[in-house]
Formats: structure tokens, sequence, C-alpha cells
């Protein structure tokens, strides 16, 4: 029989055959989706995007396309240059309204951002309203992912901040803030590196596939989560020396993990069938599975060349006085963002980060094999290692971060006044 503790004072004796009832468990609240953290790095970011304005606003009053004018360009107008009228012109009528047109070359540009302006035209009529809205929420996305990546190298540093902000006052973020691809690519890549960095791989497979409708590089994402898959392989089978007395410890094997892995590993091909389907879809319009590089090819001279003779040509294009000086100066960022993006792959294999080594190296090779440099310097919005490695080093060493504030703002306003008043392109 058993025997049961005497009631204490103030309280009812408790029966013996009674059951006890577990009390009962209370669920931890759920986290806040936003830190603080990424608070402080969203007003960070609309402050960049509050400049960002000021800066178009001033230049359709100081720099107009007449000297006389006596009215400043239309409010948007900084904004639709170049690449967005091809991005508009495939969201309002598609990619051959009248056929194939070897002079239009928008088969060029990927579909991913066309479809999510077309989405949100349902809602906001105006095209160019539109694209600045996709931009401005897909950058804000960007810069969070970002800062949480910086934090998995130096939690608690304030690394996360600062990479948000070297990215967001780069010298080609004006592209961020305008109608183009780069905020987007973003929004998606960023979340699908920090998801694999989890190993949560069907979401970076599904968000590797979303990166990969916007632009090629999500081909290059995903060859990157293909070897960060497998280096999370080597460092779970390898264990860590210890003393003879020591014994060894086993890995915990959960039931079923081999299939899971095999599962994880599957899915890492989803986001190679976005560009195949668009691929499919160019040959069934065009006869033509390559088409996009065809018109590359056409409109952007992107004919395949040796590096070093890539080099060579854009060398001769940037120093030897066969360009306008407006064209001979985009020439000479390229070049100097070809250095730096030689430099840094040379430090993310020295450190052997293998995953963003492979990314950048396709990169690289991409826009370094044809028949000149171009839009390379736009190309290191791309490179989430640049920023976060400059993050890290600016945390270990104090000047960093005002060196860089220093020399990049002022190019920063200059590109971006360029770009706004329509003299980007010579």
């Amino acid at each position: 029989m058993p025997i049961s503790a005497p009631p204490s004072p103030g309280h009812a004796p408790v029966r013996a055959d009674s059951a006890v009832r577990p009390a009962p468990v209370v669920a931890p609240p759920p986290a806040p989706r936003l830190r603080p953290a990424d608070r402080e790095v969203l007003w960070l970011y609309l402050l960049t995007r509050v400049a960002v304005w000021t800066t178009a606003y001033c230049t359709r009053w100081l720099f107009p396309a007449s000297g006389d004018a006596r009215v400043p360009a239309p409010v948007l107008a900084p904004f639709e240059h170049w690449d967005w009228g091809h991005f508009l012109n495939i969201a309002r009528d598609g990619y051959f309204p009248e056929g194939p047109d070897e002079e239009d070359n928008r088969e060029a540009f990927f579909p991913g951002l066309p479809l999510v302006l077309r989405a949100v035209h349902v809602l906001i009529p105006h095209w160019t309203v539109a694209g600045l809205l996709v931009s401005l929420v897909a950058g804000a996305v960007a810069a969070v992912a970002l800062a949480r990546i910086a934090e998995l190298h130096l939690p608690g540093s304030g690394a996360g901040r600062r990479a948000a902000l070297f990215l967001l006052v780069s010298p080609c973020a004006v592209f961020l803030a305008a109608g183009y691809s780069e905020a987007l690519f973003l929004a998606l890549a960023l979340p699908a590196w920090l998801a694999a960095r989890r190993q949560r791989w069907l979401l970076a497979s599904v968000l590797a596939a979303g990166a990969t409708t916007v632009r090629i590089s999500g081909l290059f994402l995903a060859a990157a989560l293909v070897v960060l898959f497998l280096t999370t392989l080597t460092t779970r089978t390898t264990r860590t020396p210890r003393t003879p007395r020591t014994p060894l410890p086993t890995l915990p094997t959960r039931r079923g993990e081999g299939t899971s892995r095999k599962c994880d590993a599957a899915w890492l091909v989803l986001p190679g069938l976005p560009a195949l389907l668009y691929f499919w879809y160019l040959y069934g319009r065009t006869g033509d599975p390559m088409a996009w590089k065809h018109a590359q090819e056409r409109g952007w001279y992107r004919h395949f060349r040796a590096p070093w003779e890539a080099w060579s040509q854009t060398w001769h294009e940037a120093f030897d006085r066969t360009q306008a000086t407006g064209y001979a100066a985009q020439f000479q960022a390229d070049l100097l963002a070809m250095v730096l993006g030689l430099l840094l792959l040379g430090v993310l294999v020295v450190r052997r980060r293998w995953p963003e080594a492979v990314y950048l190296a396709l990169t690289l090779w991409a826009l370094g094999t044809s028949y000149w440099y171009m839009s390379v310097a736009r190309s290191t919005l791309l490179w989430w290692p640049l920023w976060v490695g400059l993050a890290v080093w600016s945390v270990r060493r104090r000047w960093v971060a005002i060196a860089y504030l220093c020399l990049v703002a002022p190019l920063s306003t200059v590109l971006a006044v360029t770009f706004m008043s329509g003299r980007w392109a010579g």
C-alpha cells in the first residue's frame, strides 16, 4: 500500500489512490521574426533609401538632359534608364510580341523580375512605381539576410549591421534602388544561403530556384549549395583528435538519417529546373534553346574570349583613348572590380571557403570570358562574401570601416548621379 506524505498546512489531503496529473506544459512564446538587430538594419536601409531619393531629386534639377531646361525631368525619370526598359517590355508585352526579333534582344533577360513586376502591376497600375516597390521590398529582405549571414561569423559583434551598410553604400548601390534585377536576386539568394547554412536544404533549394528565375547567377549559387552540402557531410564524418585516454565519441545516428540525406541531396537539383524551363520555352519560340546567350552576344558583345584576351581588350578600351570618357571610365571600373574579385577569390581559397569560392569563381569566369568586361562592377553587389569579409575585417580593425566609407561614399554618389542623369552608358 503506497505511503503518502502528510498534507501540508492549508492544503487538502491527497488521496493515495488518486492519479497525479502532470503540470501543464506551457509552450514558450514564439520568437519574433524580426530581432532588434534586424530592426536596426531596416532603419539603416530606410535611411539609405532616403539618401537615394534625395540624390534623384537633386539630379533632376541640377543635371537636366538639356543645359537650358526650365522644367526638371519627371519625378520617376531618374530610374527609367537602360535595362529597366527591357524588363518593362517583357512584363508588359512578353518576349516575342511580334515574333523573334534579333534587334530587340530582350530574351537575354531571365523572366523572374518581369513575372513579379507583372503581378505587382495588378495592384499598382504605374509600371515604374511597381518596379521601384519590388526593389524596395526585395532590398530590405536582402539587407536583413546579409546581416544574419555576417552574424554567423561573429555573433554579437555588430558585423551584420556593417555588412549591410557596406553593401548599401557601395559604388553601384543605386542599382538596388532602381527597377533592376539585383535586389530581387539577392532577396532570394541570400535567404537561400542562410537556410543552407542552417541545413534547411528544401527551403534553400526552393529559394535558389527562385533566384535562378531572376538571373543566370542562380546556377552559380546552386553549384555553391552543392559544395556546401558536400562539406557538411565531410564535417559530420570528421572526428576531432583527442588524447588516447579519452574514447572517441560516436556521432549520433537517427533512424532514417541516410534516407534524409538522400532527400536533401535530391532537392539540390531544383534550382536548375527554372533555367531548363526557360531554355525549353526559347526553343519552342525560336528553335534555339540558347537564344538568351545569343541575344547577349548580339546586344552586348558577350562572345566567348580567353580570359587574357578579354582583359587585354578591356584595358585597350579603358586607357588607349578609343572610347568616350564615360565609356572608358566604366571599363576602368570593371577592370578594378575584376582585380578585386580575383583577390577575394584568393582569400576564399586560402581560407578554404570552398562553397563561396565556387560561386565567385563561376561568376568571374562568366564575366571575364567575353569580348570585353561589362557589368563587372555591378556584379559586386551579388558577391556577398565580399561584404561579409569586409564586415568581419572592420570589426577586428576599426580603421577599415572609416577608410571604406571615406573612399566609397563619393564614388557611390557620383555613380548614382551618373546613372540618374542618363549618362551611365557614355
